[in-house]
């Protein structure tokens, strides 16, 4: 009985029609387009897979040595660019770019509304990428911008965390920064730091142009190359604004504010014992008569 059935279901498959070695040639040319989709999708993953982005990667941290956030999310977009590309070579070998093109006004209308709708999430993912690649722009930087100041804790494709000199977290967002002017105070080997100081007209700017230079002079911290000058910078309304410069040996951001407040002690201190008036008192002349009339 078991006999009779495999019979009956050989002479069943022989007999059906698409079955057999004539209905398998009907399946050879897409198992062909499959192979070589599976050739150049594997061909173009191995090449972005274990070369670029291992490249990219290398880029990235060594830019970003202190911001492991950037660097994952980095490498997780470049593996998935990757993935992407390896269908789009592999769709090409295998025959498929008809069905691609095709297909090119749909993900084009796709990405204009998407670019329409997402447009301030885009623009801050571009400027997270242009902070990343900015070798000037790193984690642990100190940082000055339009509306604040303070130390850069991580950079990611959307926003940049600062902590300010007062210890609050500041979050903005990465389109702000790239639109400003950022400054770094503290972000090279010296500081040129410039403070100013008037004086009265009476007193002798030479002698307060002398004390200002030695005072900056004896502070620690205070490079002697570039050596401590000091300039008539302003004849203003009450008094000579002189203006001094001297230079630290690459400080840290708490570190300079101190610096120049033991300076602005040591002066007022050196100035005054040499009887030099400080920031003189406005004084006005007033011209004009008074009348007194009879109360009767």
């Amino acid at each position: 009985m078991l006999r009779t059935a495999c019979v009956v279901v050989l002479v069943s498959l022989v007999g059906t029609p698409g079955v057999g070695p004539g209905g398998l040639a009907e399946y050879w040319p897409p198992a062909v387009r499959a192979g070589w989709f599976l050739v150049g999708f594997v061909a173009a993953f191995v090449v972005g897979w274990y070369l670029f982005e291992p490249a990219v990667t290398r880029v990235i941290r060594r830019r970003n040595r202190n911001n492991p956030t950037i660097q994952e999310a980095i490498s997780r977009y470049v593996r998935l660019l990757v993935v992407v590309v390896a269908v789009g070579v592999g769709a090409g070998v295998a025959g498929f770019g008809g069905v691609l093109a095709g297909s090119a006004l749909v993900l084009a209308a796709l990405t204009l509304a998407l670019g329409v709708a997402g447009q301030q999430v885009v623009g801050s993912l571009l400027s997270g990428l242009v902070l990343v690649l900015d070798p000037e722009f790193n984690v642990g930087d100190y940082v000055v911008w339009e509306d604040g100041e303070g130390t850069v804790l991580s950079i990611t494709l959307r926003v940049t965390r600062v902590r300010t000199p007062s210890n609050e977290l500041v979050t903005i967002p990465n389109t702000v920064l790239t639109e400003q002017a950022i400054t770094r105070p503290y972000g090279r080997r010296r500081v040129m730091i410039v403070d100013r100081v008037e004086v009265g007209y009476d007193d002798d700017v030479d002698l307060v142009k002398g004390l200002l230079v030695e005072t900056a002079a004896g502070l620690d911290g205070v490079l002697e190359r570039p050596a401590p000058e000091a300039f008539v910078d302003e004849l203003a309304d009450d008094g000579v604004v002189i203006r001094v410069h001297y230079w630290l040996d690459a400080p840290r951001p708490h570190e300079a504010p101190r610096i120049t407040s033991r300076y602005t002690e040591a002066i007022k201190e050196r100035l005054s014992a040499a009887d030099v008036t400080i920031s003189p008192a406005s004084q006005h002349e007033l011209q004009g008569s008074l009348e007194i009339g009879d109360t009767e």
